[in-house]
C-alpha cells in the first residue's frame, strides 16, 4: 500500500531521532513528591509505616506525539533494622515513534539520627529497564526509500539489530537530610551510564541524572477541631519548595510553593531555566497548578495541570497528571518510635 510523501517525511524525521545516538531524557513528574521513590531513594520508608501510591501523567496530549507514563510503588520502613525497602514499576511511552521503556526497581535506605530533631538518609536504587519501539514497523528509514520513484514500495531496511528490545541495568543513590521543618535532598541516576542504542554494536549511555531538592514548613498556625476523635487542631502551614533537575544538556528548575488548609492542599510553581536556554531555545516549559487533599484515614489525592509556556504552547494540551498514595496500618504502632519528627516535605 502506497503512503503519502508527508507521512513518509514524519516517520524518517522520528527515525532519525532514535536511529541516531542522540541525548534521552527521564520520564518526569510535577507532583514529584507525589512521586517520591522516582525522586530520590532515600525517601524509601521515609513515612514510617507501609505505603502504596499510584502516578499517572499525560503530556501534551493535543499532539500526535504525547508522551504518557504510569508508575506504582510500594514503600515500608522496617523497624528492627532501622531501613526502608521499597519496590516500583513504571511505564513509559514517548512521542510519535512510541518508544516504550518498563522499569522494575528496588529501593534500600538507612536511617541515621544524627541529633535532636535531625536525621539523615541515605538510599540505593537498582533499576531493570526494558525498552522498545512500538511503532518499529512504520518506521521509514532514508535507505527504504526508492530515489527513483520515492511514492512507489519501499525498499528493505537494512539497519541490523535495530527493533530488538534492549535492556539496561542502572544504579542510582540519594541522600536525604531533614529536620522537623526542613530538608534537602541529593541524587543522582544511572550512575553507570548503561549503553541504550538500538543498533547493533552501536554506543548510546544514557546520561546520568541530578536531583537537588529542598524546601522549608512555614506555620500558619492552626484551624479549627479535627472532626475526629483526636481531639486535635487541624494544621496549616505553607511550604516554599525548588527542584532542581540535569541530565545531559538538559536543565531545568521547579520553583514554587504548598498551601496547606488541613485537609486541602494546593501548589503552583513554575518549571524552566529561560536565562539558560538549550541548543539555542529558551528554556521555559511549563506553570504547574496542582490541587489535592490529605486525608486523616491516610489516603492523598492529587491532580495538576502544567500550562505549557515554551513554543508548544497551550494548544499542545498541557500535561494532565493524577497522584493517589495511601498508608498502611501500622504494625509496630506500640513500639517506641527511634524518630521524634515527621518529614515535612508535601505529599504532592
Amino acid at each position: 500500500m502506497q503512503r503519502s510523501y508527508t507521512y513518509r517525511v514524519f516517520l524518517l524525521v522520528a527515525s532519525i531521532f532514535i536511529y541516531a545516538n542522540s541525548w534521552g531524557q527521564d520520564p518526569q513528574y510535577s507532583q514529584y513528591y507525589a512521586a517520591p521513590l522516582y525522586l530520590n531513594p532515600a525517601f524509601a520508608g521515609s513515612e514510617l509505616v507501609p505505603r502504596v501510591g499510584l502516578n499517572y501523567r499525560n503530556q501534551w496530549p493535543g499532539l500526535d506525539a504525547q508522551f504518557t507514563t504510569f508508575s506504582a510503588y510500594f514503600d515500608t520502613f522496617l523497624e528492627d533494622y532501622n531501613s526502608g525497602v521499597g519496590l516500583l514499576v513504571m511505564s513509559d511511552t514517548e512521542g510519535a515513534a512510541k518508544l516504550r521503556s518498563t522499569t522494575i526497581a528496588g529501593f534500600y535506605s538507612y536511617e541515621l539520627r544524627l541529633g535532636e530533631k535531625a536525621y539523615f538518609r541515605p538510599g540505593f536504587r537498582a533499576s531493570y529497564i526494558r525498552r522498545d519501539i512500538g511503532f518499529y514497523e512504520n518506521l521509514v528509514f532514508a535507505n527504504q526509500i526508492n530515489p527513483t520513484n520515492p511514492w512507489g514500495d519501499l525498499l528493505p531496511s537494512d539497519v541490523p539489530g535495530f527493533g530488538d528490545p534492549v535492556n539496561l541495568l542502572s544504579l542510582s543513590v540519594g541522600g536525604l537530610f531533614f529536620t522537623d521543618k526542613f530538608w534537602f535532598g541529593v541524587a543522582a541516576d544511572h550512575l553507570n551510564q548503561p549503553n541504550q542504542s538500538f543498533l547493533e554494536n552501536g554506543i548510546s549511555n544514557l546520561p546520568y541524572k541530578l536531583s537537588i531538592h529542598t524546601g522549608y514548613r512555614i506555620s500558619l498556625g492552626t484551624g479549627g477541631y479535627r472532626n475526629d476523635f483526636t481531639h486535635m487542631y487541624k494544621q496549616r502551614y505553607i511550604v516554599p519548595t525548588i527542584n532542581y533537575k540535569r541530565q545531559g544538556p538538559f536543565e531545568q528548575l521547579d520553583a514554587g510553593a504548598y498551601l496547606y488548609m488541613e485537609p486541602l492542599i494546593l501548589g503552583l510553581w513554575y518549571r524552566g531555566l529561560p536565562y539558560k536556554p538549550v541548543e539555542q531555545q529558551s528554556n521555559r516549559d511549563a506553570i504547574v497548578l496542582m490541587a489535592g487533599v490529605n486525608l486523616i484515614n491516610g489516603v492523598s489525592i492529587g491532580y495538576s495541570f502544567d500550562y505549557t509556556v515554551s513554543k508548544l504552547g497551550i494548544q499542545s494540551g498541557g500535561a494532565h497528571e493524577i497522584s493517589l498514595s495511601f498508608l498502611l496500618a501500622d504494625r509496630n504502632q506500640n513500639k517506641i518510635r527511634g524518630r521524634d519528627t515527621i518529614l515535612p516535605c508535601p505529599k504532592f
